[in-house]
């Protein structure tokens, strides 16, 4: 990906993730990738070409969040996936998943959905990887969509419990 490409797939997430995948005309969309329409449209022809980029970018973003460098020792990565997944959260995402968003917005959209599949996917693999948690992929998804959903109601006391919860799946006391 080119530094203009870089660039424009941030300022478009960061678009979508502030206003929503319906309200953002063109123009706010130009604006935000700090482009002119011409350049917007040459590297991303259409919307839906630009939802695309947005979401590619807040994946990749996520993965290197959450998920990269994670303690070595099993608890403590649960625990620092939790606070990070907090984390994220309070300074990323405060309205929810972008992802869910997107499929909400445009649900016969297969591409969309498809990449909601793959970044789900990918991000209990690696977790559950990271926690020695393999084979309980589901159930460590399911704890941080938990966490994804209560946050904004929660805070804190949300990670807490998704602390303990991963814990208790971790002993074997789900």
């Amino acid at each position: 990906m080119t530094d203009i490409q870089e660039k424009i797939a941030a300022g478009l997430e960061q678009a979508f993730a502030s206003h929503g995948f319906a309200e953002p005309n063109v123009d706010t969309l130009r604006d935000a990738a700090g482009v002119s329409l011409r350049t917007l449209y040459k590297y991303l022809p259409s919307r839906a070409d630009m939802v695309m980029a947005a979401l590619e970018h807040r994946h990749r973003r996520y993965m290197e969040h959450v998920l990269d460098d994670l303690p070595a020792d099993p608890g403590e990565a649960r625990s620092a996936l939790m606070e990070r997944v907090g984390a994220w959260m309070q300074t990323e995402a405060a309205h929810g998943c972008l992802f869910h968003g997107a499929v909400a917005a445009d649900p016969e959209n297969p591409a969309v959905r498809a990449l909601l599949t793959r970044h789900k996917h990918e991000v209990a693999e690696r977790a559950a990887a990271a926690t020695d948690l393999v084979g309980q992929d589901v159930a460590l998804l399911l704890i941080l969509e938990g966490l994804t959903q209560s946050w904004p109601l929660h805070g804190a006391q949300a990670v807490a419990a998704a602390k303990r919860l991963a814990a208790a799946l971790a002993a074997g006391h789900p």
